[in-house]
């Protein structure tokens, strides 16, 4: 059900709790996921609300932590990476990793051999498996057909989310609302406001989490039904309202001016 009441989120007062998707939220997507890059004015941004956060920010992502690492450096924030299978609670602490089963080795290495000549790009993430179509859109229904073959192959515990452009297979504890409920129990982002965006489905678990825990969820390009109670058009929008929200008010009040 589409439970969206307005088209525009709310400025956002009190204590909050900031958690943010990254492809498609805060980077447009590419046809693969390493052509995209990161602006400085986009880590400067991220560095001011965490300050000003007070360290209440965290990236919940499909990706997995050494690639965020690797596309922000030298910028860490505290992330959950694998959709919840991966975290660093700190930017400094240690990073709780997630490994490749083997038979999802062999499945990966099975799909490659008849979609990756393709244009289609097969990511590995450790207990997830990415397939990206992007760059060819015409093969989504058969990557989707055998990724929901596979479910009768792997171990039970496994599921499949169809997203914009691909489909990925993982783990049914990969949710980013258990992400997301972990760290509210965490200080500094205890007793505050949970405040999340995100642009697909696999952001939908963290709405409904959001929601349930009185936050605010924010779908960035919706298409179609969504948890998310707000939505804003595109990347540049979501950026920008970051801006208004959790960056510098000194700077937000000299671009109004000019």
């Amino acid at each position: 059900m589409n439970i969206q009441t307005e088209s525009t989120p709310p400025l956002a007062t009190g204590r909050c709790a900031l958690f943010l998707d990254i492809d498609g939220t805060l980077l447009e997507h590419a046809a693969h996921p390493d052509s995209v890059s990161v602006s400085r004015e986009l880590c400067l941004l991220l560095e001011t609300i965490e300050r000003r956060l007070d360290g209440a920010l965290a990236f919940i992502t499909g990706r997995s932590i050494a690639a965020v690492d690797n596309l922000f450096e030298p910028l860490k924030l505290r992330i959950a990476g694998l959709y919840g299978l991966e975290h660093r609670l700190t930017p400094d602490g240690r990073i709780e990793a997630a490994d490749e089963p083997a038979d999802m080795a062999a499945l990966a290495d099975e799909i490659e051999l008849e979609l990756a000549s393709k244009a289609v790009y097969v990511e590995r993430k450790g207990p997830v498996l990415a397939i990206h179509t992007r760059a060819a859109p015409h093969l989504l229904a058969r990557a989707t057909e055998l990724v929901e073959a596979a479910l009768t192959r792997l171990p039970k515990g496994y599921r499949v989310i169809a997203g914009n452009a691909g489909v990925e297979l993982m783990p049914l504890e990969a949710a980013k609302g258990a992400a997301i409920r972990r760290f509210m129990q965490l200080y500094p982002f205890r007793g505050r406001r949970p405040v999340f965006l995100g642009d697909d489905t696999s952001d939908e678990n963290g709405f409904e989490t959001v929601n349930a825990l009185g936050g605010i969820s924010i779908r960035v390009k919706p298409r179609g039904e969504t948890a998310a109670r707000f939505a804003i058009a595109d990347v540049a929008g979501a950026i920008a309202w970051l801006g208004t929200n959790f960056g510098d008010p000194a700077r937000h009040r000299n671009n109004l001016v000019a």
